[in-house]
């Protein structure tokens, strides 16, 4: 595949672009913007690779978008270009409307005209495949249940709801002219090169910067993680055999409340990194005031994936939370510069006594 990643800078991108160019056949060109969250450092392995081609820019820039299209022949164009941190969607949500919605409808723009003029082999070939996420499926409750690709949009947050109008212009540019697409829909990813502003990468580095560790609420909210080799493993096989029009849910049957996260990630640096007084790094724990809007649950259904196209999660939790902890422990030239960055955007509140 020729295949042009949108954001390919990112964290979830970067995992892709290993992926992908592991492949000597694949050709993958990366348009990144390379805002707060991109880091040549999470590509920097592959810049000298022959198959491998790095853009600066803006996914806002329509003629730039389509000079990548027509010069590069791209079969496949993998969307993961987007703002994310809800947290940063509270408090700014214009940059996320500006990025996710305009920036998708301006990728589909150019990809349809040139869609548009390929010979009908081409047509039959080329892959919009926007990437997306559970959250804007809503709240589910503590009774089992299970985000399907059927479950009705009921977008919480100013982040999810901008994922959720991108998601509907994907496929009203199916409907309407056509266009081959496929969406994805994951939940939380975790892994290497996680910028530090996520719940893992923070507190993982504030409990190694014996800072408090806060967890909003009660830390009773659950997530579904999936590691983001594990996705990228996904992303990939969607990408080539998924069915036009189709959406799939991408999740790593490892669901997990926020307290609990945070405690498997204390006892992970107590095994490896042990404090200097023989504390254990759970007395760091605080508790705060919740964000507005915090979903209890998400979890996902992924058994269309693994059915129509036999894909399963490898890492489980355990596992994939013990190869991240040792990534960070190893990796500290990269995630020292961006020290500061995950305390500077979780939302404040007073500390709770629970």
């Amino acid at each position: 595949m020729r295949v042009l990643v949108t954001g390919g800078a990112g964290f979830i991108g970067s995992a892709l672009c290993r992926h992908l160019t592991a492949d000597a056949d694949n050709v993958v060109v990366v348009l990144d913007k390379l805002t707060y969250a991109g880091n040549l450092y999470a590509i920097a392995q592959l810049r000298d690779l022959p198959n491998f081609i790095f853009v600066r820019g803006d996914i806002c820039d329509g003629p730039l978008v389509s000079r990548l299209l027509d010069e590069h022949g791209i079969d496949h164009l993998i969307h993961l270009a987007a703002e994310t941190h809800v947290d940063r969607s509270i408090d700014a949500p214009g940059n996320f409307i500006e990025t996710n919605v305009v920036g998708t409808y301006v990728l589909l723009h150019a990809a349809l005209n040139y869609w548009q003029k390929l010979s009908p082999a081409g047509q039959r070939e080329f892959r919009f495949h926007h990437v997306s996420t559970d959250e804007v499926f809503g709240d589910l409750p503590f009774d089992g249940s299970l985000f399907s690709e059927r479950t009705p949009y009921a977008p919480s947050s100013p982040y999810s709801a901008s994922k959720a109008a991108s998601d509907h212009l994907v496929r009203a540019w199916r409907h309407t002219y056509g266009m081959p697409v496929v969406l994805t829909n994951c939940s939380n990813n975790y892994g290497p090169f996680h910028f530090p502003e996520k719940l893992i990468p923070l507190m993982i580095l504030s409990a190694l910067a014996e800072r408090k560790l806060p967890v909003y609420g009660t830390g009773s909210n659950v997530r579904d993680w999936l590691y983001v080799e594990d996705h990228a493993r996904a992303l990939a096989l969607v990408s080539a055999r998924g069915k036009v029009g189709e959406s799939y849910n991408i999740g790593g049957r490892a669901e997990c409340s926020n307290l609990d996260m945070v405690e498997q990630i204390c006892a992970l640096l107590d095994e490896r990194e042990p404090r200097q007084d023989g504390a254990r790094y759970a007395e760091l724990i605080s508790f705060v005031v919740d964000r507005p809007g915090h979903d209890r649950r998400y979890a996902m259904d992924i058994g269309k994936i693994e059915q129509e196209l036999g894909w399963r999660p490898v890492e489980t939790l355990q596992s994939g939370l013990a190869k991240t902890v040792d990534w960070y422990l190893d990796n500290a030239a990269w995630w020292q510069p961006l020290q500061g960055a995950g305390e500077a955007t979780m939302r404040r509140g007073k500390a709770m006594a629970l």
